[in-house]
Formats: structure tokens, C-alpha cells, sequence
């Protein structure tokens, strides 16, 4: 069964169409990179997923769950869709260690122990084990995301959504994460990822998604897409943002 179905969706904010029938078929394990220039509706197709937007008309499933604006189905939707967004979101005042183990204590209602080895798990999924204890403010910008990823993999997500993740870190930042969101790819997490880095996109994604005007430009295997462009405003987005 497919992870992620969106059929025909449509979205507006006031009489501006943002989503204008867009459709996507998204398989259990494949790392779907969304492409294209901003406005392009690519931030809005993701909150949609995970109900952060009420979309106007069309359908979305993820993960088994049939989107809706039921409060209690929103929720259950959203324990086994993680997001991670460019701003990092960590509670200040909280360890490291307490930033992951909250979600699974509030919503999964496991103890603390519990929750400390989950936490230990999954920092050290994100190579930061050593940071356990520190405080959000003594960590670099890519710690800090890496925190926000293991946050929300502590859930147990079935699909990772990610939003331009790496937009407000420098180059040797955004490597730190993009180890990480390879890591992800490789062990089989489904993932749709908002991005402008064509290198992952080229070479972890298992397909490319070119988002022009609220609609799929054009979509397939990113060495193909790459290699041989379909349509002149890909060719021309390439061209822009290969370095």
C-alpha cells in the first residue's frame, strides 16, 4: 500500500490558488525530493500532509489515515507523520534529553525511563549522543536540527516531512544534517523533503518532484529528470541552482 496519496488537491489563501490539482503517489520507502522556486506552492503541499492546512477539495492519505479536519483523527495522523522545519523549535529551557523524550511522554504516555532510552536511541541515530544533557543554546545551528530530527523520529514516525531543513545553516551545517537525512533514507524511512539542494536531490532521492505555479511540472527518477529535462523551466531551475 502507498504511503502517501494525494489526489486532485486544491488549495487557496483568499483568491490566490496556491494548489491547483495537484496529485502525488508516494511508496513505503521512497525519498521524494519537492523542487522548485519559492511560491511554487512546495511548503503548502507538505503542511497539508500533516493537516497543518486545511486543504479546500481533493483527498489525502498518509500513512494509512484519511485526512480530515477531525481533531482526535489529526492526531492520530500525526503519530506516525513527523515534520521538521527550518526553524529548529526546541524548548530553550529543556536538556536535549527532555526536548526529545517530551512528545513521547505526553502522547505515548511512557515513563521516564522509558523515555530516556528512547531518547538515547535516537540521538544516537543522529550522532549526538554526547550532547544528552546540554541545553539547546550551547549547540551549533546543525545540532540543534539534528535535535529537532530526533525529536520527532522518537515518535516512531512511518513518514518523515521535512521543510527546507538547511535553508538557515552554512554549507558545513547543512552537511551535518544531510548525513543524517541520508542515514534515514538508507535504513527505508518514507520521506518527502522541501529543498534546494540539488546534490540530494541528484543523489539520495529516489524521485524529484518540480513544483511550478501550484502544479507538478514534471516528476521521475532524479538521474533522468537531471540528465535530460523535460521542459524549459526545469532546465532553466537547474541551471540556476546547480553549483
Amino acid at each position: 500500500m502507498p504511503m502517501v496519496v494525494v489526489e486532485n488537491l486544491r488549495k487557496s489563501f483568499g483568491k490566490l490558488e496556491v494548489l491547483k490539482g495537484i496529485s502525488l503517489t508516494v511508496e513505503r520507502g521512497n525519498v521524494v525530493a519537492l523542487l522548485g522556486r519559492s511560491g511554487s506552492g512546495k511548503s503548502t503541499l507538505l503542511r497539508c500532509l500533516n493537516g497543518l492546512e486545511i486543504y479546500d477539495s481533493g483527498s489525502v492519505e498518509v500513512a494509512g489515515h484519511k485526512l480530515t479536519t477531525d481533531p482526535a483523527a489529526l492526531r492520530e495522523l500525526r503519530k506516525d507523520v513527523g515534520i521538521v522545519f527550518q526553524s529548529f523549535n526546541l524548548f530553550p529551557h529543556l536538556s536535549v534529553a527532555e526536548n526529545v523524550m517530551l512528545a513521547p511522554r505526553l502522547v505515548h504516555r511512557i515513563d521516564k525511563p522509558a523515555a530516556m532510552a528512547l531518547a538515547e536511541e535516537m540521538l544516537a541515530r543522529v550522532g549526538l549522543s554526547e550532547k544528552l544533557h546540554a541545553r539547546p543554546d550551547q549547540l551549533s545551528g546543525g545540532q540543534q536540527q539534528r535535535v529537532a530530527i530526533a525529536r520527532s523520529l522518537a515518535m516512531k514516525p512511518k513518514v518523515m516531512l521535512f521543510d527546507e531543513v538547511t535553508s538557515a545553516l552554512d554549507p558545513e551545517l547543512t552537511a551535518e544534517v544531510l548525513v543524517v537525512l541520508e542515514r534515514l533514507a538508507a535504513d527505508g524511512m518514507t520521506m518527502l523533503l522541501v529543498t534546494h539542494e540539488m546534490g540530494f536531490a541528484r543523489g539520495v532521492a529516489t524521485r524529484s518532484v518540480f513544483m511550478l505555479d501550484g502544479r507538478i511540472h514534471e516528476s521521475g527518477p532524479p538521474a533522468e529528470m537531471f540528465a535530460n529535462p523535460q521542459t524549459r523551466e526545469f532546465q532553466q531551475f537547474i541551471g540556476q541552482n546547480l553549483k
